[in-house]
């Protein structure tokens, strides 16, 4: 090597690593470890609700005795009584065939709903008594009002029959609201401003009968009132039966069922309910008809079922993501009632 000429260069050798297995693969992997977790949490779900022996709503302690065998019930109606809305149902099938419960609360927060449904209800609860009886045991019904117990509301409330000291409504409770309504609105100046026309084709004069988009004649206003008063007569009938005093004084009634809300304090001086107290005086109420001591029993509640992929995700967070426009919802919404409350936007989201 001549004196003096740079040194030559150093050779370089790179050695590429080599890709692990797992890096190779992992992400794949991982992907599919959490899809079998969904499908594992899934199936466990849908395990579970199979094999729920009630076939529905799923117990849950509310209050009293934990170790206590006998149970008084808690049975919850809330929100616009309608059909498709089949909880409350489940509730008073889940209590007839359980020979542990005793006694139920009726705990009603509702401004009503159809007349069809109301009466459905009313009619399960007295057949749930009936069986409960046939079994050689008086079953106490006492019910609860919570913020709002109106029209058909109260007309399940008369599931209590004639026992005394039966219904109870909180100290901030609306109730009352005794009657019927068939809504019906009128669109036919709008329709006319829109360049709209009604040609529908019937097949006779009162099949249209009702119907927004045309006007309601005097003969039909009729019929629909003889719809209204016939119904309307069911219902102080029903109360009747509820509240035997009424039956008594059928004057005193007719007062109170003009469709009118009452406070709490205005429903107990006019024999509407029994009692003001909140649900746990409710629930010492059913205990002592029953017979037993409150430390004797175990009070229950009752819970949807949620559907597999609701239990997975969180239904309750879904519902809260998601506007509830369905139309039980909007019914709930058009209740009046009072708020305390500083928004602009009163309950147009639903607490749940």
């Amino acid at each position: 090597m001549a004196t003096g000429s740079p040194p030559p260069a150093g050779q370089t050798i790179v050695v590429q690593p080599r890709e692990s297995w797992f890096g190779r693969f992992g992400k794949v992997l991982l992907v599919l470890l959490g899809l079998a977790v969904l499908v594992i949490m899934s199936q466990a779900a849908m395990y579970q609700s199979y094999f729920n022996t009630a076939g529905g709503p799923q117990e849950k302690y509310a209050s009293l005795s934990k170790t206590a065998l006998k149970k008084v019930a808690i049975i919850s109606v809330d929100g616009t009584i309608m059909e498709g809305e089949d909880f409350a149902k489940k509730q008073i099938d889940r209590v007839r065939e359980d020979d542990s419960v005793v006694a139920a609360v009726l705990r009603i927060n509702s401004p009503g709903g159809t007349v069809t449904y109301s009466d459905y209800l009313l009619h399960h609860l007295k057949k749930l008594r009936e069986a409960k009886a046939e079994n050689g045991q008086e079953f106490p019904l006492v019910v609860s009002m919570g913020s709002l117990c109106a029209s058909g509301g109260y007309y399940i409330a008369m599931a209590v029959e004639d026992q005394e000291d039966a219904i109870f409504a909180e100290p901030t409770t609306w109730t009352g609201s005794i009657g019927v309504i068939i809504p019906n609105y009128r669109i036919v100046e709008m329709m006319e401003k829109l360049g709209v026309d009604e040609t529908s084709i019937a097949s006779g004069e009162f099949k249209q009968m009702g119907s927004p988009t045309s006007e309601m004649s005097d003969e039909e206003r009729k019929l629909f009132q003889e719809l209204v008063d016939e119904t309307f007569d069911g219902f102080k009938k029903v109360v009747y039966g509820g509240r035997p005093e009424f039956e008594a004084n059928p004057e005193k009634l007719d007062e109170l069922a003009k469709g009118q809300i009452f406070t709490a304090n205005q429903a107990l001086e006019s024999g509407l309910v029994d009692k003001i107290g909140f649900i746990e005086d409710a629930v010492a109420r059913a205990v002592e008809l029953a017979g037993l001591t409150e430390d004797s029993v175990r009070c229950v509640k009752y819970a949807k079922t949620p559907a597999p992929l609701d239990a997975l995700l969180g239904a309750s967070a879904k519902e809260t993501l998601a506007p509830r426009s369905d139309l039980r919802s909007l019914l709930n919404l058009s209740a009046p009632r009072a708020y305390f409350l500083y928004t602009t936007w009163p309950a147009l989201l639903e607490s749940r």
